[in-house]
């Protein structure tokens, strides 16, 4: 009797031990930044001048601070990404724009000391899975862009969150 509460106290050890590890391995593997795909939608948006419709998503930092009110300024770790479509009038519907070819998934990514020349905030696009940060350059550019809403900490989307 004592040898079997033994081997099944070190075989229930091992099973937790390997649990453990797997859990591990599987947190080592997710993105730094998580995967937009997953991300709730903060807004919605129809860029006329470059015939995109958006899918504005936000990590749980950036929904959590939009259904708080939240957002001048938005929190550090926010990351908000525009999923965006080439527009295209719907085959059997032509009153309706809905999303035609993928035209790329952009980010903003809020960290105020990181990235304190731009408004605290780093621009960035996926590659595939990878949020790839834009250059010095490139993000001085979309920083001009943004430039406008200051008083919105630089943010175009206005969160529709019910």
């Amino acid at each position: 009797m004592k040898n079997n509460t033994i081997v099944s106290w070190l075989l229930a050890s091992a099973m937790l031990m390997t649990a453990t590890q797997l859990h591990a391995e599987a947190q080592a593997e997710k993105p730094v930044h998580g995967e937009y795909k997953d991300w709730l939608t903060l807004s919605v948006s129809h860029r006329l001048d470059k015939k995109l419709v958006r899918s504005i998503v936000g990590n749980d930092i950036a929904i959590k601070a939009a259904r708080a009110g939240n957002t001048k300024p938005w929190p550090d770790g926010t990351i908000i990404a525009k999923v965006g479509w080439k527009e295209k009038t719907h085959p059997n519907w032509p009153q309706a724009v809905v999303p035609g070819e993928f035209a790329g998934a952009e980010a903003m990514v809020k960290d105020s000391k990181k990235f304190a020349e731009t408004g605290g905030w780093g621009f960035g696009h996926w590659e595939g899975d990878k949020l790839v940060m834009n250059d010095k350059e490139k993000s001085a550019t979309c920083f001009a862009c943004h430039s406008p809403m200051k008083d919105a900490d630089y943010v175009y989307t206005v969160p529709a969150m019910q």
